[in-house]
C-alpha cells in the first residue's frame, strides 16, 4: 500500500521535469553525425577533384599520340595523364605567346576573329573576364565592407572593387561625394550578385579578409571569422595606438619646453665615448 501511495516527482505536476535520458541510441546518433561532419567535406572534395581530372582526360587523351600514351603499354588506365599534358601544353602556349613571334600570331588570329560578327563578341567578353581574373590581380577585390541594403537599417556584405571611373564617375560626380563600385554577392552562391555604385562615406570597411567574408556569405552567417578589436591587440602588445604623443601615453607632454631633447641624446653618448677614448 505504501508503495502504491508513493508519488513520483511528476505525478502531481509540481515536481521538476525529468531530464531526457542519454540512451545508447542517442549516443550512437551523435557519433554518426560527427562522422558525417568529418567525412562529408573530404568525400565531396575528392569526388569533385576526381570528376575534374576525368573530364580533362576525356578531352585531352584523344589528342595524345598512341606512342606517347602510357595506357598503350599498360593494361590499366592511368588517371591524370590528360591533366598533366594540358598543364604542360598551356605553359608552353603561354611561353610562345609571350615573345614577338607568338604575339604576331595571336594578333593575326584576333584580326580574323574580329571579322566574325557573333564570335568576336563572345571572344572579347571571355578574354576580358580571364585577363581580369587571372592576370590583373591588382584589380581584384581587396577589401570587404558593409552597406545599408536593401533599405536603411539592414546591412549587407559587399566586396569593394574600384573607384568609379569613366562616364559613370562623370555622371555621378558631386562636390562632397566620392563614389566607388562594390559587388554585392548573393547567398549561398557568391559568384552572382549586383554591381552597385555607392558613396565612399556610406561604406563601412571590415578588417576580415576577402576569403573570410566569402565564407560568411556562403555559409549564410553560420561560419563567423574570429575577431579581436584593434585596441585589445594594442593593449596586449603594450602599444598605445590612440595615444599619438598625448601626455597620458608616455608621461611627457610634447608641448612642454622643459622636456628632454631626445634627438640630442645620441650625440651626448657619442661625446662621452669620444672623451673616454681621448683619455
Amino acid at each position: 500500500m505504501r508503495r502504491s501511495m508513493k508519488k513520483t516527482p511528476d505525478s502531481d505536476g509540481s515536481g521538476p521535469p525529468l531530464r531526457p535520458r542519454n540512451t545508447f541510441w542517442a549516443r550512437l546518433r551523435n557519433y554518426f553525425l560527427t562522422g558525417v561532419v568529418f567525412a562529408a567535406p573530404l568525400a565531396i572534395t575528392f569526388l569533385i577533384t576526381w570528376s575534374f581530372v576525368r573530364w580533362v582526360d576525356r578531352w585531352v587523351k584523344p589528342f595524345i599520340p598512341a606512342r606517347y600514351n602510357p595506357e598503350t603499354y599498360l593494361d590499366f588506365p592511368v588517371p591524370g595523364i590528360g591533366l598533366i599534358v594540358a598543364l604542360v601544353g598551356l605553359t608552353l602556349l603561354g611561353f610562345l605567346t609571350a615573345n614577338i613571334f607568338g604575339r604576331t600570331v595571336l594578333s593575326f588570329g584576333e584580326q580574323m576573329l574580329n571579322r566574325m560578327p557573333l564570335v568576336r563578341n563572345i571572344y572579347k567578353a571571355l578574354k576580358q573576364i580571364f585577363e581580369t581574373a587571372l592576370s590583373e590581380r591588382e584589380r581584384s577585390f581587396q577589401q570587404a565592407g558593409l552597406i545599408e541594403y536593401p533599405r536603411k537599417g539592414i546591412w549587407s556584405i559587399v566586396f569593394i572593387s574600384t573607384q568609379a571611373k569613366g562616364e559613370v564617375a562623370h555622371r555621378l560626380s558631386e562636390k562632397d561625394n566620392d563614389f566607388i563600385s562594390v559587388f554585392l554577392p548573393t547567398t549561398p552562391n557568391p559568384t552572382s550578385g549586383f554591381l552597385l555604385y555607392v558613396p565612399r562615406k556610406d561604406v563601412r570597411l571590415l578588417d576580415m579578409s576577402i576569403e573570410d567574408a566569402a565564407k560568411l556569405v556562403i555559409s549564410a552567417g553560420l561560419i563567423t571569422p574570429e575577431f579581436v578589436e584593434k585596441h585589445q591587440l594594442s593593449l596586449a602588445a603594450g602599444v598605445d595606438v590612440d595615444g599619438g604623443g598625448q601626455p597620458g601615453a608616455t608621461g611627457i607632454d610634447p608641448d612642454d619646453p622643459d622636456r628632454p631633447d631626445e634627438p640630442n641624446q645620441p650625440a651626448r653618448s657619442r661625446r662621452t665615448a669620444s672623451s673616454r677614448s681621448n683619455r
